[in-house]
């Protein structure tokens, strides 16, 4: 197929979309809507995801030890559980740390710092921050480390208790979350899926138009031979228009539409604007929306050539 040829079924193409007039548009209407569903998708779970992963990281186990342990016997500890094949990394908080985090805590509270004062010395102990690689493995560490105690030089355990109960509900929360993603993802499908067939069927109309005003010439293009390929190109080439179009508004409208949820929700997702995702991810965004319209276009107009071009 030469360039003239290409050239040509695109030309043929742009002319079959001006002639559809209001069903052309009402089709780019219906397939913008359904792109827009489509980008909603996108913002929706990334934020979900976003909002998941930030609470995966609040969640460890944290181990607190008696006061008289060493810290060559904490850090013995802390070498175990690093090999453990559960544990992503541990961090080591040591006395003197907690003791002047806990003074800048309550650097506005004289009276507790008055009391700790009399009280002399430390009274905090170290601590170790376990974060787990998945979730699911939480439970096991803790089993390790309450089986396997280490024990001072007297014969006492230096661990003084293991914070995990909270994290239980943290988990349930995050269960609860992943469940949710995976609801929106099924539903958000099934709506995509209801609006692309409508888009379909809109451009089975817009298509069937076309081919009844150009059926003349479709008749002529028989009659000196032109092959099914060249006849039918022009009415995809109709389709793949309607499909660009469609996404290049949406990819417009998102630019405000964005900046202005970004605005308004800045409070609400502790870190994550939606302005500034569409702005570092607008690549694959375009990429998902232009690449769906194309889809969408072309495979409607196949559809439609098919029903009722007989060729």
């Amino acid at each position: 197929m030469t360039w003239m040829t290409i050239k040509r079924m695109f030309v043929s193409g742009a002319k079959n979309f001006m002639r559809g007039g209001a069903v052309s548009a009402a089709t780019v209407l219906i397939m913008t809507v359904t792109l827009a569903i489509i980008a909603s998708l996108i913002f929706l779970s990334a934020l979900l995801t976003f909002t998941l992963n930030t609470i995966k990281e609040k969640v460890d186990v944290s181990v607190y030890f008696v006061t008289t342990a060493s810290e060559s016997e904490i850090l013995s500890v802390k070498e175990q559980v690093e090999k453990l094949p559960q544990v992503a990394d541990v961090a080591y908080t040591s006395a003197a740390d907690t003791l002047e985090a806990f003074r800048t805590r309550k650097a506005d509270d004289q009276l507790t710092l008055q009391a700790l004062e009399e009280v002399g010395g430390n009274p905090f102990g170290a601590s170790l921050a376990v974060r787990a690689k998945d979730l699911s493995e939480y439970e096991s560490i803790v089993n390790f480390l309450e089986a396997s105690p280490t024990l001072s030089a007297g014969g006492a355990s230096i661990v003084d208790h293991i914070n995990y109960v909270k994290n239980k509900d943290v988990k349930e929360t995050i269960d609860r979350l992943s469940l949710a993603i995976r609801a929106t993802r099924e539903i958000g499908f099934a709506v995509v899926i209801l609006f692309a067939i409508a888009s379909i069927l809109i451009a089975f109309a817009t298509v069937r138009l076309a081919i009844y005003t150009a059926k003349d010439e479709i008749a002529v293009m028989r009659l000196v031979g032109a092959s099914n390929a060249y006849i039918q190109g022009p009415f995809i080439v109709t389709g793949i228009i309607t499909g660009v179009i469609s996404a290049a508004l949406v990819l417009l409208l998102l630019w405000p539409a964005t900046w202005y949820a970004g605005v308004k929700t800045a409070d609400w997702f502790s870190g994550f604007s939606v302005a500034s995702y569409y702005g570092s991810h607008f690549g694959t965004v375009f990429f998902i929306l232009m690449l769906s319209g194309i889809i969408l276009g072309a495979v409607a107009s196949v559809l439609a050539i098919r029903r009722y071009l007989e060729i």
